[in-house]
Order: C-alpha cells, then sequence, then structure tokens
C-alpha cells in the first residue's frame, strides 16, 4: 500500500541528505517499481494539479494531465524529479535561440511512461504533454518552492517568455478536463 503523507516524510528527508537530486530521484525509482498502489491512493478521475507539500525547500505535487492535453513551454529555476505511475508524459525540451534571448529553440524530446522518473535540471525548459487517451499521473518533486518561485513561461500565442502563471495552467487543465469529457458523449468513454 502507498501511503501519500509517508512518501512526502521520506522526501523531506531526502531533501536533506547531501546529495538531496539524487535521493529525491532513488525514492521515486523505488516508489515507481510498483506504480499500482500509487494510482490506488491517488485514484485521479480528471486533470489537475493537486498540493503535497510546499516550503522554501521542497514541493511536491500530484499532476495529472487530462488526454491529449499540452502545457506550454516553462521553466522551474530549480531541479526537479519526475515520476510517472500512470499513462504517457511526453516532454519536450527548448533552449533560448540565444544569450538574454525570449525565444525558444526545441532541442530534443523524452516519452516517460509508467514506471518511468526523470530528473530535470535547473535550467530546465520543456513543454509537457499527455498523447493518451487515458489520464496520465505523476508526482513531480521540486528543489525549492515551485509554488512563488518567479518563473517563466512562452505561451500563450507566440512562444516568448513572460511570467510563469498559474492561473493560466490551471485554465489550461480546465480546457483540457472539459475537452475530454466533452470527447467521451455518453459513453463515458473517449
Amino acid at each position: 500500500m502507498f501511503d501519500i503523507d509517508q512518501f512526502v516524510a521520506d522526501c523531506i528527508e531526502a531533501r536533506a541528505e547531501a546529495e538531496p537530486r539524487r535521493a529525491v530521484r532513488e525514492l521515486l525509482d523505488r516508489t515507481m517499481s510498483d506504480p499500482g498502489p500509487v494510482a490506488d491512493a491517488f485514484a485521479a478521475t480528471e486533470g489537475g494539479l493537486q498540493l503535497l507539500h510546499c516550503t522554501d525547500e521542497l514541493t511536491v505535487l500530484h499532476v495529472v494531465w487530462a488526454p491529449g492535453m499540452r502545457l506550454y513551454p516553462h521553466d522551474h529555476r530549480m531541479w526537479a524529479a519526475i515520476g510517472i505511475y500512470a499513462g504517457q508524459e511526453d516532454n519536450d525540451f527548448y533552449r533560448r535561440t540565444g544569450p538574454g534571448s525570449r525565444f525558444l529553440d526545441r532541442t530534443g524530446g523524452k516519452e516517460i511512461t509508467s514506471g518511468d522518473v526523470i530528473l530535470l535540471g535547473d535550467d530546465t525548459i520543456h513543454a509537457v504533454s499527455n498523447p493518451r487517451r487515458e489520464l496520465t499521473g505523476a508526482i513531480h518533486v521540486y528543489g525549492g518552492d515551485f509554488v512563488n518561485r518567479p518563473r517563466s513561461q512562452w505561451g500563450p500565442g507566440p512562444e516568448e517568455e513572460r511570467p510563469y502563471d498559474m492561473d493560466e495552467a490551471r485554465r489550461q487543465f480546465a480546457e483540457a478536463n472539459a475537452a475530454w469529457r466533452a470527447g467521451m458523449g455518453e459513453t463515458g468513454v473517449a
């Protein structure tokens, strides 16, 4: 059985290690080696963000991507470890077109699926999408205050840098949920 509160406590303990990124990655690797109990504990029914813990040193989020959802390119300005317990998360990676530029060039991508864990560096810029017709569930652990630290996003509209807008992210989740529900019709199956 997966205990959400114990997992958060384990993340706090891992953050205090000499190499917190590695310790959190190892914790997520162990947790995602059997993703079924994690999925059962969260019992996700729609896309969204659930804040499990947030301090200046550590943020733990439960993230569920609605089918077909894509989140604009954004940065974190801190390391992140992401573990997928259901579905698939596609990451497109970017870098600035030049020093001080407000625009991006795509540099590659990585597909992560149930049981996978990825570690992102402090300067990572990425967009995330769920290419499947089912929910994708993940635990995201950040090495800082993900909610209140100023960050950037590239979108909506032109992929030009602007301040990160949490309300815009919530709007994207709401729109993706609405589109998914509309696509299910009366059968309840997308």
